[in-house]
């Protein structure tokens, strides 16, 4: 016997996409918060007490999430993860308590790091940071050196192809200067 899932076993989440200078919230409708982030990518589940009871009195857009069309902004978000889905690595790193990557630098100049070795937390969001220079230059830095921090999406496909261990990103660590 099937048993058809009702609207009764669906819960109300708070979901941000932080995407640095500012974010996205919706209300959204759905069995579980896995649910929601296997479902649109670079969204967060909010479940910090004081945050929902901050947004409860906001007229944000309440959306179920079998609903076949979506408000602008998560409609994109959804076509991205279902892109995700089948591609090796997908969902690889989510789950885990801490992850460290070491990834070349986003349009990298002779001025720019070439290569950021990173520690995230179970949220996506950084916790430490190397920054390696072509010249050999190394720095660390941290919380308190960065004015934004958005999380990065652990079901991200592209993000397991960087994975290293944590002997490699301490020897990063070890073998920079600090910023202070």
């Amino acid at each position: 016997m099937i048993l058809a899932v009702s609207e009764e076993t669906k819960k109300r989440f708070l979901v941000l996409h932080d995407y640095g200078m500012g974010g996205l919230w919706w209300w959204i409708h759905a069995r579980s918060a896995r649910q929601i982030v296997e479902t649109f990518a670079e969204v967060e589940i909010v479940d910090d007490p004081q945050t929902l009871a901050r947004y409860a009195g906001f007229d944000l857009t309440e959306v179920d999430i079998d609903a076949s069309v979506m408000p602008a902004g998560l409609d994109g978000l959804r076509e991205q993860r279902d892109a995700q889905r089948d591609q090796p690595g997908f969902g690889a790193l989510a789950g885990r308590d801490v992850v460290y990557l070491r990834r070349p630098w986003d349009e990298a100049d002779d001025t720019e790091p070439f290569v950021s070795f990173e520690e995230l937390g179970r949220d996506g969001r950084r916790t430490r940071q190397v920054e390696l220079y072509r010249d050999g230059t190394a720095i660390q830095t941290g919380p308190d050196d960065w004015p934004l921090n958005p999380p990065n999406d652990l079901h991200d496909p592209e993000l397991a192809q960087w994975e290293i261990g944590q002997d490699e990103f301490e020897q990063a660590w070890q073998g920079a200067r600090s910023t202070s």
